[in-house]
């Protein structure tokens, strides 16, 4: 079984994937390739990644059976898991799949190992355990979980079954094995209210894990859970802190990571996201940990209407309209002591709703995927920003510095998946 510490250098990529704890700021680049992948509609993309340079040069796609999900590599980093799926926000599809890649161990180009599995709704997160010997998927609508062996040579196996019991809470988003490896977390986020529906409560659901069956241990949330939308969480990669973004009310919570593998059942600190509580416009999405646990990084975002714009919406060339993206990354300074995070910046995302971000392995670089174009209308005037992908560095106070950005042509889709992997031949 690989330890907390060479897991964590695997992957940070979207949502929730670990950060890369070996790297430490200030090591030199150019030794370690990476490689860069980007999800948009049933393409995946790789890019080479220039560290020192900050630039990405891409290379060839590879096809999944419908939209890209999400992603994870396997722990030997041999292997990438995407999940994908011919439903969206508010459409259910009826083509659902998680799909093993061989990672080429020179150049990080991807091939297919074995075919794609068939899942029975649509997948909105999928990670790998920390043995790499369990899948881990969840389902939205409705809520729930599925564990699946990865059997020695990477390909997919058989799902475990699971207990009937297990409570999956409403709207589950993201699920992650704890360092132990012991308990996997499950982040449910609930719904706002709408004008014919109350609201659904949010909660970290916490299970015992052992071979690959889920139990129930405990279930984390404030009150009832109304009024807590939780996305994703991410660990720090010495300390016994765990940080959640909360989407629905632009929050960070910090928790501690009990011995046991749970949780607190109180946070340690909340804080908000944001620093103009009167602009609350966009939601709190991806969180990372940067590898030297001095920072966290968290995604605001907005500038998207969804699958359904507003009635009475200003609409521009079938996008709607917004004054401004409200789209940026949190850079928050951490307490090593207490945990405590201070937000120390919020660098713009030059463009709308950057729902994915990585680091490179060495954290002198950060990505972020923007998911779709934005109509703005500034000073009277017009603009489509379009997607892309957003290149920042990262000083060693934390904070990011723009550097450039790649524009991405969507078309009618989505850049629903980015992230960053170390091929298997550079440990």
């Amino acid at each position: 079984m690989l330890d907390r510490r060479t897991f964590a250098t695997l992957l940070a990529g979207s949502a929730a994937a670990p950060r890369l704890a070996r790297a430490r700021h200030g090591t030199t680049g150019g030794a370690t390739k990476m490689a860069f992948y980007s999800g948009v509609g049933t393409e995946l993309t790789h890019y080479d990644v220039d560290v020192d340079g900050e630039a990405l040069t891409k290379q060839r796609a590879v096809a999944l059976p419908s939209s890209v999900q999400y992603a994870w590599p396997h722990p030997s980093r041999r292997f990438l898991y995407v999940s994908s799926s011919s439903g969206g926000p508010g459409q259910s599809g009826n083509q659902h799949h998680v799909t093993a890649f061989r990672i080429d161990a020179a150049t990080g180009a991807l091939a297919l190992h074995g075919s794609p599995i068939a899942l029975r709704s649509r997948p909105v997160h999928n990670s790998v355990d920390r043995s790499g010997e369990y899948l881990l998927v969840t389902y939205n609508d409705p809520s729930g979980v599925s564990v699946h062996r990865i059997k020695p040579d990477g390909t997919i196996g058989d799902e475990v079954k699971q207990p009937e019991d297990l409570d999956v809470g409403i709207y589950a988003h993201q699920i992650m094995a704890t360092p132990s490896n012991r308990t996997v977390t499950l982040i449910t986020r609930g719904n706002d209210a709408t004008a014919t529906k109350p609201e659904d409560p949010g909660s970290i659901k916490v299970f015992g894990f052992k071979d690959g069956v889920l139990t129930n241990k405990a279930a984390v949330q404030p009150g009832n859970g109304l009024g807590f939308g939780p996305r994703h969480l991410d660990f720090h990669p010495s300390k016994p802190f765990v940080f959640v973004s909360i989407e629905r009310q632009n929050q960070l919570y910090v928790y501690k990571l009990l011995p046991d593998g749970g949780l607190s059942a109180q946070p340690l600190f909340v804080t908000s996201t944001i620093t103009d509580r009167s602009k609350r416009v966009s939601t709190a999405g991806p969180i990372h940990v940067h590898p030297n646990g001095k920072f966290v990084y968290l995604a605001n975002r907005g500038g998207w209407a969804g699958s359904s714009p507003k009635p009475g919406r200003e609409m521009f060339e079938g996008l709607p309209v917004f004054p401004e993206t409200y789209s940026n990354i949190a850079v928050f300074a951490i307490d090593q002591e207490t945990g405590a995070p201070s937000l120390v910046q919020t660098a713009d995302a030059h463009g709308a709703h950057p729902r994915t971000f990585s680091f490179d392995q060495s954290a002198r670089m950060l990505v972020a995927g923007l998911l779709v174009p934005v109509a703005l209308r500034q000073d009277g005037n017009m603009t489509i920003v379009p997607a892309g992908l957003t290149v920042f560095r990262i000083g060693a106070d934390g904070k990011l510095a723009f550097v450039r950005k790649y524009d991405v042509d969507t078309g009618k889709q989505t850049q629903w998946w980015t992230g960053m992997v170390v091929p298997p031949q550079q440990r």
